[in-house]
């Protein structure tokens, strides 16, 4: 059976699957429960500093974005840091951690881009038994206009900055949160692997504005006739979390940092991408508030039956495994040539792949044949985008079929060639002309 025990900068845990710093993890009672459920770890709602909590507003703090079957697709927050008291999450951290010394227990942590602040709480949070801490350098709103979370994560000098003085003043193990509010990722986690981190997490909310109320003219969450943009999150935001990770595991300055991947996990195999493309483990966050903690249980099942099958006997065998196959366009083979086939005992002629092929693609799939209504793609036509296999209704009715080394290209009259070849070496590739001159 497969062993899916997470060992994560010396953070061990039964299983990869952490819950992120948010409301599921505001207090003692919601971490016992998600630790019954049967989650690996667990990263405490943010902790501000000792002092006046902050204001959280008293209204609607979600908006969403809906498939047509009202599944839930993103979700926008405008929640803060903890509102609770600094102390009395404190002690209800060390009494969960006393309670299950088995899972790991992870401190967020944000406090004024300052020494003197950092170092005040970090001992604070030591005392508590925390498996490690979590520097908030994501959070997009509210806290980003006082000069802490995005607004930090945002100028690497200050992530470096902050990061040394953690690495100085605790011995915890430091994980840096990073933003995806930013151009380069890569900017961001080498400043933290710079200042020493031991790992870095990604990522955190998208800057957004849902929806706005066409009665009203508010944007949503609605707050007395006002809304502001707050941070994205969901199944929406995982193709961008995915690409901000793999930049990272496949960087030259960062290869081998660990990563712990956050975004849109939703199922145990959103989280095996996670894996392959490089990180650790996974945080949670949506798929929890929608689904309940116990959505876990059907990740730990699905994740460890998709290893046994596989024969992957650790995450050892599955972390990286994608990332050496994450390459530039540029060195894409230009060779490769695949067309779309349509299986028609499995068509419904819906003749959706015609509408999208005829109207923005490349006129490749016929309508009628012989005075019938019948789908089927002209090879002759076909440049292989597979627009057609994305729209279809019918799951494997549309596959892509690469043509053999040797077969004739209709559509260009050429043979697919054996060899390698991209467009750093084409010669349209004007750069390419110049170095052959």
């Amino acid at each position: 059976m497969a062993d899916i025990r997470n060992n994560f900068v010396g953070i061990k845990s039964p299983n990869p699957f952490w819950l992120a710093s948010a409301p599921p993890t505001d207090k003692a009672y919601n971490v016992e429960r998600a630790y019954k459920a049967g989650w690996g770890g667990v990263v405490w709602k943010t902790l501000g500093e000792e002092g006046p909590p902050v204001v959280n507003v008293n209204g609607p703090r979600y908006g969403a974005i809906w498939g047509a079957d009202r599944r839930l697709l993103g979700l926008n927050n405008i929640e803060l840091i903890t509102d609770r008291q600094l102390q009395l999450n404190l002690q209800e951290m060390k009494q969960v951690k006393k309670n299950w010394p088995d899972r790991a227990l992870i401190a967020s942590i944000m406090v004024p881009c300052e020494e003197a602040s950092w170092k005040a709480i970090l001992p604070l949070v030591e005392e508590t038994g925390a498996d490690g801490i979590e520097l908030n350098f994501g959070c997009p709103h509210g806290m980003s206009e006082r000069g802490m979370g995005a607004a930090v994560g945002q100028v690497p000098e200050y992530i470096e900055m902050v990061v040394r003085w953690c690495k100085q003043y605790t011995r915890m193990p430091v994980i840096t949160k990073l933003t995806p509010n930013v151009t380069d990722i890569r900017k961001p986690a080498r400043a933290a692997h710079a200042g020493g981190t031991d790992a870095v997490s990604l990522i955190n909310t998208v800057n957004s504005i849902t929806s706005v109320n066409l009665d009203t003219f508010s944007p949503e969450p609605s707050i007395d006739g006002k809304g502001s943009h707050g941070g994205y999150c969901g199944p929406a935001v995982k193709p961008m979390a995915l690409h901000m990770v793999a930049e990272i595991a496949r960087d030259p300055e960062t290869r081998g940092l660990p990563i712990s991947g956050i975004g849109g996990v939703t199922t145990w195999r959103d989280a095996a991408e996670f894996l392959a493309l490089g990180a650790g483990n996974v945080q949670v966050c949506t798929a929890a508030m929608t689904y309940g903690f116990k959505v876990v249980q059907e990740m730990i099942s699905g994740l460890s039956n998709w290893m046994d099958e596989k024969g992957h006997r650790s995450l050892d065998d599955i972390i990286g495994r994608a990332t050496p196959n994450v390459t530039d366009w540029q060195y894409l083979n230009l060779n490769y040539i695949a067309k779309a086939h349509i299986d028609q005992d499995a068509c419904i002629k819906c003749g959706r792949c015609h509408i999208a092929c005829e109207d923005t693609s490349h006129q490749a799939i016929t309508a009628m044949v012989d005075g019938a209504r019948h789908f089927e793609v002209m090879e002759d036509e076909c440049v292989g985008c597979n627009l057609c296999v994305n729209v279809c209704p019918v799951e494997g009715c549309i596959t892509m079929v690469p043509l053999e080394v040797g077969a004739l290209d209709q559509r260009t009259g050429k043979t697919v060639s054996p060899d390698y070849a991209n467009w750093t070496t084409h010669p349209n590739n004007p750069m390419a002309r110049q170095a052959a001159e």
